[in-house]
């Protein structure tokens, strides 16, 4: 900085009006809100210690000085000949974007940080567990595990350290069928606590040096998701989906990169560690700065289909099978739609989940499969129910939406067929009202809409209201 800098850092800007003065003021300003960089390393002056200016306003910590040094003393190297070239000729920028800068915390900010997980603040199990009720129908039970599950981990981290007594994480494994609510669960509480939340899918993990995402790429998601803000998200929800995808592979000579190894990388996650990861960027790469972040109080929550696990649950319970007056009949959980809430740890051992990752996830229940009665519920209770989403673009071209009782069981049927759980509701739904949304616009004479049974099932068309007219109008029926 020059002395007419240092000068210019002495006066008021209400002393001295001076363009010049006041653009350098708002610069200087605007630049301490943000960390300082390493050019070379990119990582931030929290991690590395104090920064060292050389000109272009480039700045270099002291580790990366120091190997320029030594790199340089050697004098058979090809740096020898680069001296004196500014870093424009190699096309490098001097700038760092925005969304890589690191952030700097104010003490007043961490403060109201550690307030916002005051054990005093926090909901009860039974508030949590209400304001699901109000977005997912049925999972009592499910709903009522993670309640409390939430809450205790959310008390561990506001409360004080109990003296002689360390409260673990409880991470969890939550098992269900395609379609009965795992992601919305996770999604809706995340919600409601006000807490960032990352979503992976484990498919896309490998071990670390494949192709793919590594183990530490879910942490870059949860800070992306936590506006880059470290503190915040060390107290985040990470929910990895698909995680059955990753049990060790069976009769296989290759290497187990996506399988096996994922799990072994996911351990330290999972009990609590110091992760280095990109600030703003899904991969580690030079040109982008690197943060530090501890998973120790961060919940992990895994969530998977586990396909065909209810046949390994149904060989274990037929054990008892047998010739005698107490033998059990083969036959008799084939019929059992919730096989799989009679899960054990050794069923998952015996499907390719390690002991060491089933360990670091103490808390393991499952969901209901969604029945025709729950389905129908889904379709008409929760706030946003996908129903409630149609009345409300109807309502906007003043047309009113009806459903028949008997239609929605029709749909919920359908449902049930595809075997998808909820996620079928909506691919039917927007197969049945493609006709009416785009007739409905062309008369606006259209008053009410009746969905019944019969254009469900492609036997006839909605009934058709007109405005003050007890007339009606038949659209054509949904083939």
């Amino acid at each position: 900085m020059s002395k007419k800098d240092d000068n210019f850092d002495d006066m008021n800007i209400d002393d001295f009006d001076d363009k010049e003065y006041k653009n350098h003021k708002e610069n200087k300003n605007s630049q301490d809100d943000f960390e300082e960089v390493c050019y070379l390393c990119r990582r931030s002056e929290s991690k590395v210690g104090k920064m060292i200016h050389i000109p272009n306003n480039i700045t270099i910590c002291s580790d990366c000085m120091q190997k320029t040094f030594d790199t340089i003393n050697k004098g058979d190297n090809p740096y020898m000949k680069m001296m004196g070239f500014p870093p424009n000729m190699f096309h490098l920028s001097n700038e760092i974007p925005g969304m890589q800068k690191v952030k700097k915390k104010s003490e007043e900010k961490v403060t109201e940080e550690k307030e916002e997980f005051d054990r005093k603040k926090l909901p009860s199990p039974h508030i949590i567990k209400a304001s699901l009720d109000e977005f997912i129908i049925g999972q009592e039970h499910a709903k009522k595990v993670i309640s409390v599950a939430v809450y205790n981990h959310y008390k561990r981290i506001g409360a004080d350290p109990v003296k002689d007594v360390e409260i673990e994480k409880s991470n969890m494994l939550m098992i269900g069928p395609t379609g009965s609510g795992k992601t919305y669960l996770v999604k809706t509480l995340a919600r409601l606590l006000n807490v960032p939340l990352a979503i992976t899918d484990a498919t896309s993990l490998t071990e670390a040096g494949y192709i793919g995402d590594d183990v530490e790429s879910v942490i870059s998601k949860l800070l992306q998701a936590a506006g880059n803000d470290v503190k915040k998200a060390e107290r985040g929800i990470v929910f990895i989906d698909e995680i059955d995808k990753i049990a060790k592979k069976r009769n296989t000579n290759s290497r187990d990169v996506s399988g096996e190894s994922v799990q072994q990388g996911l351990l330290q996650l999972l009990e609590g560690s110091d992760v280095e990861v990109p600030v703003g960027a899904s991969s580690k790469n030079a040109m982008v700065p690197m943060t530090t972040v501890n998973t120790k109080n961060i919940l992990f929550i895994c969530g998977g289909a586990f396909p065909d696990l209810d046949k390994i649950i149904k060989s274990r319970l037929n054990k008892q099978s047998s010739i005698g007056f107490k033998a059990d009949l083969k036959d008799k959980y084939d019929e059992d739609m919730n096989l799989l809430q009679k899960v054990t740890v050794d069923d998952l051992r015996e499907y390719g989940m390690i002991p060491e990752f089933l360990g670091r996830l103490p808390i393991l229940y499952s969901l209901e499969m969604l029945t025709k009665e729950m389905l129908v519920k889904v379709l008409m209770e929760p706030k946003n129910a996908i129903l409630k989403q149609y009345q409300s673009l109807l309502a906007m071209d003043e047309v009113e939406l009806v459903f028949d009782p008997e239609a929605l069981e029709a749909i919920a049927e359908k449902a049930l067929e595809k075997k998808t759980g909820a996620r079928a509701l909506r691919a039917i739904l927007e197969d049945i009202m493609l006709d009416i949304m785009y007739e409905i616009p062309k008369d606006d004479n259209i008053g009410r809409v009746i969905i019944t049974r019969d254009y469900i099932e492609g036997k006839g068309g909605p009934v058709i209201e007109m405005r003050g007219i007890g007339k009606h109008k038949v659209i054509a029926a949904n083939n």
